[in-house]
């Protein structure tokens, strides 16, 4: 009862404060201009939401999911996106909580309660309500996957769908395939590949244009630069003050990348030293394509749910307890909100840690898990060490044991 007296009492005043801000919904929006040029032929990728001059970035298999969006006029697909992400937002949650193991299963309803009523203050959940985005249902899709038996015979679907939708979840499938899911890693590229097909068979010309053209033109999704990116890129253009970070974004990006990739496959395969080590490799893996993707808008961190909901299960020392706090304070703060100068150009260098806040946190938790992962390992070759020199020190004392063993 107190945890949905709370959680009603801050949905309530979120309510409230969003009316106030005035939520614009504008990527809403543009999903339901792209399900219209569906359903009447038109160019997908020369249309341009009018007011906004916003343009689809989707593959066509997206903008064929969102054709149902055109049935319902602007206020009655406000209400209904929000009301769905309220359901995404709960689901999100209740499957963070489950990757996480933790709590107890008699307590995890009104644990999923309580966090869905607090979730919506952190900026990347906040900004997903503002705009109307689709981050939760991507991340539901890949939590699904993850969360069930690597025995399963449709684990992949989910993050194939997701990857069909907005491409950079594929990185969770090579994630299975380095750890050894291969049956899942390769359900993951067939369920990608055949939402394709249907989208090169319903949209041709579409699908043409997308794939080989205007998937590698990052200009079409934003500008790099602005405080809204919150990628490894965005965040060294910030600190250079150029739109192109060059060649030190490039190796920046590669450096990060290789190393996250490696932490995440290392934590997924040492399940006999780590606890939660798949759950913490899922993390590494959605925190690295954060951070190598060319633009990761402050609503794409969604994946701070199962970040918290890690932290809060092995908050159990002081110094655990002090990265939650932190991690909360970063996420609470909506701090790139505050720049002075929100489209990244000519920011001084006091502001450059707030303006690109999420970045330095996501590679501090893959440098923290990998130095844990490093300890972990250390230890247990240490006392397979011991086992073995203590099994030969007796050895030694008593020679009969040799005989025997």
């Amino acid at each position: 009862m107190a945890a949905s007296c709370a959680a009603a009492v801050s949905l309530a005043a979120f309510v409230v404060v969003r009316h106030l801000h005035g939520a614009n919904m504008v990527d809403m929006l543009v999903y339901q201009a792209e399900g219209q040029a569906v359903v009447d032929g038109q160019d997908l990728y020369a249309m341009r939401l009018p007011g906004w001059d916003l343009p689809a970035t989707y593959p066509p298999f997206a903008a064929m999911l969102f054709v149902p969006s055109t049935w319902f006029g602007e206020a009655g697909l406000r209400v209904m996106v929000m009301l769905l992400n309220y359901a995404l937002l709960a689901l999100a949650v209740h499957l963070s909580l489950k990757l996480a193991g933790w709590p107890a299963e008699r307590h995890r309803r009104a644990a999923v309660i309580l966090a869905t009523g607090l979730a919506v203050w952190l900026e990347p959940v906040y900004t997903t309500f503002q705009y109307g985005q689709v981050n939760l249902g991507i991340l539901c899709l890949v939590l699904w996957d993850l969360t069930r038996s690597d025995r399963n015979r449709f684990k992949g679907v989910g993050i194939g769908l997701a990857t069909a939708i907005k491409i950079t979840p594929g990185l969770f499938a090579v994630y299975l395939f380095l750890t050894g899911r291969v049956r899942a890693a390769l359900v993951s590229a067939g369920t990608f590949l055949a939402a394709g097909l249907i989208g090169w068979i319903v949209l041709p010309d579409a699908s043409y244009g997308f794939w080989t053209n205007y998937l590698w033109d990052p200009s079409r999704v934003g500008v790099t630069v602005l405080v809204d990116n919150q990628s490894l890129r965005g965040a060294v253009c910030r600190l250079l003050d150029v739109n192109d970070p060059g060649t030190v974004g490039l190796i920046a990006t590669a450096l990060v990348g290789t190393f996250g990739l490696g932490v995440a496959v290392l934590a997924g395969r040492s399940s006999r030293v780590l606890r939660r080590a798949d759950a913490w490799g899922a993390v590494a893996t959605a925190f690295t394509a954060l951070l190598v993707s060319p633009i990761s808008w402050t609503h794409h961190w969604v994946w701070c749910l199962p970040l918290i909901a890690l932290l809060v299960a092995e908050a159990r020392t002081l110094a655990r307890q002090a990265l939650l706090a932190v991690t909360l304070a970063v996420f609470l703060s909506h701090v790139m909100w505050t720049v002075p100068h929100r489209w990244g150009r000519g920011v001084a260098w006091y502001w450059q840690l707030p303006g690109s806040i999420y970045p330095p946190l996501g590679v501090a938790v893959l440098v923290v898990l990998g130095l844990r992962l490093y300890r972990a390992r250390r230890q247990a070759v240490d006392a397979s060490a011991g086992a073995w020199a203590l099994l030969g020190a007796r050895l030694d004392r008593d020679p009969a044991l040799t005989n025997r063993t």
